[in-house]
Order: C-alpha cells, then structure tokens, then sequence
C-alpha cells in the first residue's frame, strides 16, 4: 500500500487512501512505518531532495490511517507540512513524494504460530517482481518460492504462482502479524526516476487473497 500514501498521488485524488485521515483502513492489527532516518538502511537519508530532514512517519497506526509522505509541492497543496519525502534520481527530474524504508511493524504472534493456525493456504516464502495501480490499489506479484500449508504444516513447493489484488483490501484482511521484520532492498521508479527504497514486513497472514497460476487462478 506504500505507493498509495505517497501525496503525489493523494494530491490529485489518484489514491484509494485520499481522504480518509482518521478512518480506519487497515485490520487493528496493522501499524505501516515509513522511516528515512534508520542508521545505514537502504532507504535512508538525512535530508531528502528538497532541503527537508527525513523523519520517522507512523502512516498507519493500529489500523487507523494517520498520514502520509509528503514533498513540499504537494504539501501545500494538501495542507500539510513536508515530511522528508521529496526524493529524486538526480537533478533531471522534479521532486515528488516516494517511500524509503517502508514496513509494517511486527506483531506479537509467532512464525510457529501463524503456520499451525492456517488448514490451507499458500506459504510465500520469498517474492517476485510486479506492478501496483496507487489509483485503484490493484497489484500482482509472482511468488519466487512458496508452498501449500495443510491442516498448519508447510507441505510441498508451489511453483509459477502470482498473487493478485488490491492493497487496500488486502491490509484489511491481515489476521495475524507475526513478532519478526525483513527488510528487502530494491529501486522503485516514479514521474521523479528511480530511488533506492527498503520495504519490509513481518510474516503476516492474510485470511482470503487470489491466488493466480499456470493452470488458471483459484481462491487461497
């Protein structure tokens, strides 16, 4: 849901999270973070491509949507003070809004926990690439290694599966958020270039999302 609580796209009603400051959009369970100021991270800076020191930003919080990233453009157009989050490739290109270190928080349920409560569902151990529409929240991303949880015990590999969806829907039905956090390196390209930026998570559950294949798609 990252890219869709950037105000380049809140800005201009382009988000299915514009608006809804206050509303509670995600499961009780969900606390979203975006922090440029983690000593080393991938993401980090100490000031962003506007002048702005990078700050630690609760954009979710138990839930609850509490704010967004914002650049001093968009800012104003908004209302809102910037929060460090004018980034750029270079100086080919204007400043917007993106993430930099990205992550749900971790919860208070164990890894164990979490396989051994689940009869059947599709244990992605690590992801692929894809795509997400901020507009309307839609996302793909193939699963680079995944396998069948039966009656919550991990069974065999899963092969060419691609989870397809909407963020915002998707963080509503989070059940469980496991007490660990990872976080992947990458480089995510806007109107304003490519960025190195982390995103992260704890192993989460998430109770009903489609699951696509070679075979055709099925509900898991």
């Amino acid at each position: 849901c990252g890219h869709g609580l950037e105000a380049t796209s809140v800005a201009k009603g382009n988000s299915v999270f514009a608006g809804k400051l206050g509303q509670k959009v995600a499961n009780e369970k969900v606390t979203a973070i975006d922090d440029g100021t983690i000593p080393n991270a991938w993401g980090s800076t100490n000031i962003d491509d506007e002048g702005t020191p990078t700050q630690r930003r609760v954009l979710i919080e138990n839930g609850i949507l509490k704010g967004y990233m914002v650049d001093i453009l968009n800012g104003k157009r908004m209302n809102a003070e910037s929060t460090g989050s004018g980034r750029r490739q270079n100086f080919r290109y204007a400043p917007t809004s993106r993430m930099s270190n990205t992550y749900i928080a971790p919860g208070n349920d164990t890894f164990e926990d979490i396989i051994a409560n689940t009869e059947y569902g599709l244990y992605a151990a690590k992801m692929g690439g894809g795509s997400v529409n901020p507009s309307t929240g839609e996302f793909n991303f193939s699963v680079g290694e995944g396998y069948l949880i039966k009656n919550g015990k991990i069974a065999e590999p899963v092969r060419g599966a691609t989870l397809i969806g909407k963020g915002n829907e998707v963080i509503q039905r989070i059940d469980m958020v496991g007490d660990d956090l990872a976080l992947g390196q990458g480089v995510c390209g806007s109107a304003s270039g490519n960025v190195p930026t982390n995103v992260g998570q704890p192993v989460i559950r998430v109770s009903e999302l489609i699951v696509g294949g070679r075979n055709g798609d099925s509900n898991g």
